[in-house]
């Protein structure tokens, strides 16, 4: 059994537990080929939670400092993530964005499921900002269709996105499948790909009820 499948099977019960998630629409992600979910992001347990609505695996990129701890507490943290279906990336770096896409367009064109946040970052006050383009360059690179979603109720059960999560409920909202072939050979038109991500993420918003800002959330928390 790989690291992850056994994370699946063990932790996969105490999340259902602690947070009774109720997922809607999960009969909208393909059962094969590659698939991207995207969505919105209040707090870190949501990448812990997506899987747990999931029938197939599901893969995700983080920051590479989570598994490159010393000691025991650095390897079980290591395990953890890597069990989780996160994929270490040097996201701080010059050439971050990049890996970023090139390691989520490996993970497509092997056929599998790849999440991601378009606001690139938590949101820091729970409402929904701008996407930005890496989502709809791999969509248009890999043709894979892009099913949006919204977790919602994360930002009531770790409020900050800081401590340790408390009981409570949260709801898992899947859409359909967006499929953009009609942009075909088009990855680098930057009109395009606004109006690719800009799509997407009005679904996320109708999915997710939140109220939508222009702006990009790095901004807003830079303010």
């Amino acid at each position: 059994m790989s690291s992850l499948a056994f994370m699946r099977a063990t932790l996969g019960p105490v999340l259902r537990l602690m947070f009774r998630p109720q997922v809607e629409g999960a009969e909208n992600i393909p059962g094969t080929g590659p698939v991207i979910l995207a969505g919105n992001h209040l707090t870190f347990i949501d990448s812990l939670i997506l899987p747990v609505c999931c029938e197939r695996p599901v893969y995700f990129i983080g920051k590479d400092e989570y598994v490159t701890g010393k000691g025991i507490k650095g390897r079980a943290m290591a395990w953890f993530f890597r069990g989780a279906g996160m994929i270490p990336v040097d996201r701080d770096g010059g050439r971050g964005g990049v890996a970023a896409l090139m390691t989520g367009r490996r993970v497509l064109e092997e056929g599998k499921v790849f999440s991601i946040y378009p606001e690139g970052t938590r949101s820091p006050d729970g409402r929904l900002y701008r996407g930005r383009t890496g989502i709809a360059r791999l969509t248009l690179m890999t043709g894979a269709p892009v099913v949006p979603f919204a977790v919602i109720g994360t930002d009531k059960i770790q409020p900050g996105g800081k401590g340790m999560p408390r009981p409570g409920k949260v709801t898992v909202r899947f859409g359909e499948p967006m499929e953009f072939s009609r942009y075909d050979g088009m990855d680098r038109d930057r009109y395009v790909l606004r109006a690719v991500t800009d799509s997407v993420m009005t679904e996320v918003m109708r999915l997710s009820g939140q109220e939508y800002v222009d702006m990009y959330a790095t901004k807003a928390k830079a303010a």
